[in-house]
């Protein structure tokens, strides 16, 4: 295949799955805008509730990854159906994990609203009555996430495109009819989130049925996935604490220190939804081409990847760079905020090229299976290196420069060693199954 072609089929997987991937963070900003229109007490329900359900979110791109790989290699070696059976069993995962996320959420969600709101009995309710409904939805989001994972193994992204796009276009028109014309309000939001995130689910499932396979769980394969996501949501702890100290610290420097932070970090998590396309991309393309049994085509691919990846990445420095005096006001007028933000920004201009190389690597060793690696390189990155480093500018009073000094050191430290395992070819291991 050519250099062109091999670029053609990259963008031809990375652009649907990009679409993908923004269509829930563009569902909530509506879902936000129009629940905003009702008071303070509502807009803080769907916030603080909101981070519940991004827990389950989290565990279904976790579950979507894992099941990216298997069924790619599956579908290199020329078994379709092998791969599809990989979707079969993770949608098996994934309604267990969905209907305990829904009853765990029913039984809790008093508690949850008060933890969450500080005590405050208004908000406290608010977020119980939103979150017992949004709910509902969790064992549709985590059956549409081991949809995207099969179907991206076999490298159909137009179904999920339309799976995933319809019904949250659906959701964003009627969460503004529930809401006012109805009057449901607040549970309005929810009840438009639920139905966007069940029909998703449903669709995929139609997708299998049609697949005319065999339905029935064959728990031997559940656990090999099962521990192949135990290896990802350890990797994603590593992210979480990391992210949440930097915060943490931020916000014990005083809040324009926290709000230029917030500024920063935001649009950071924006490019890396960008180049989290790219890497998905990979996981299909790498592990069909292992499981064909091509370890030279796959090291190939992983190259013209992590080049894709660099280039993305000095894009987004320049973009990051030019915008440097103009992108902070869009977020605050606070001209201490401002100030602080260009502290950030020379450190989240700097780390995009190695950021977008990064980011392409992770989606290479996903797509080999090669996540044990994966997992202990970010936990050593994190605790060896961002979270002595955060700590260190909190004690040093280094302020927000130190924070995102300690974040190019995480991205630094994980490209290092990266490329010495792209190098090395270790991760290339053809066959079906890893």
């Amino acid at each position: 295949m050519t250099g062109t072609a091999t670029a053609r089929r990259i963008a031809a997987l990375a652009l649907p799955a990009l679409v993908v991937l923004a269509a829930e963070p563009l569902y909530v900003l509506v879902d936000t805008a129009v629940v905003g229109h009702l008071g303070s007490v509502p807009l803080a329900a769907v916030a603080l509730g909101g981070t519940v359900m991004t827990m389950a979110a989290w565990l279904g791109t976790v579950l979507a990854y894992g099941t990216t790989g298997r069924a790619a290699r599956r579908y290199g070696a020329g078994d379709r159906a092998a791969a599809v059976a990989e979707g079969i069993q993770a949608s098996w995962l994934a309604l267990a994990a969905g209907l305990l996320i829904t009853l765990l959420i029913e039984i809790t969600a008093l508690p949850l609203g008060r933890a969450l709101s500080g005590g405050d009995p208004a908000v406290t309710a608010a977020v119980a009555e939103w979150l017992r409904v949004a709910a509902l939805g969790a064992p549709g989001l985590l059956l549409a996430a081991a949809g995207n994972g099969w179907l991206r193994g076999v490298q159909d992204l137009r179904r999920p495109l339309y799976f995933v796009l319809g019904p949250n276009l659906l959701s964003a028109v009627l969460c503004p009819v529930l809401v006012y014309p109805v009057g449901l309000g607040l549970v309005g939001s929810a009840v438009a989130n639920a139905t966007a995130q069940t029909l998703s689910g449903v669709l995929f499932v139609g997708a299998l049925i049609a697949e005319r396979v065999s339905l029935r769980p064959r728990p031997k394969v559940i656990v090999q996935q099962l521990v192949l996501g135990r290896d990802l949501l350890a990797r994603g702890l590593a992210f979480q604490a990391s992210f949440l100290s930097a915060t943490a610290v931020a916000a014990r420097f005083g809040t324009a220190v926290v709000g230029a932070h917030q500024i920063a970090i935001s649009l950071w998590f924006f490019t890396a939804l960008v180049l989290d396309a790219l890497a998905i991309a990979a996981q299909a393309l790498v592990g069909a081409a292992l499981g064909a049994g091509d370890g030279e085509y796959a090291r190939q691919l992983a190259r013209r990847i992590a080049v894709a990846g660099a280039v993305c990445g000095i894009a987004f420095a320049a973009v990051i760079g030019a915008g440097a005096g103009v992108v902070p006001g869009w977020f605050s007028d606070d001209p201490q905020v401002r100030a602080q933000a260009m502290i950030a920004w020379p450190w989240f201009a700097a780390m995009q090229p190695a950021a977008g190389v990064v980011f392409a690597l992770d989606g290479v060793l996903i797509g080999a299976g090669d996540v044990r690696y994966l997992r202990n390189l970010t936990i050593v990155a994190a605790f060896g290196g961002f979270l002595p480093a955060i700590w260190t500018a909190y004690a040093l009073d280094l302020g927000l420069g130190g924070i995102w000094a300690g974040l190019t050191l995480f991205v630094v430290i994980r490209l290092v060693a990266l490329l010495l395992r792209l190098r090395s070819g270790r991760w290339a291991v053809t066959g079906a199954v890893r």
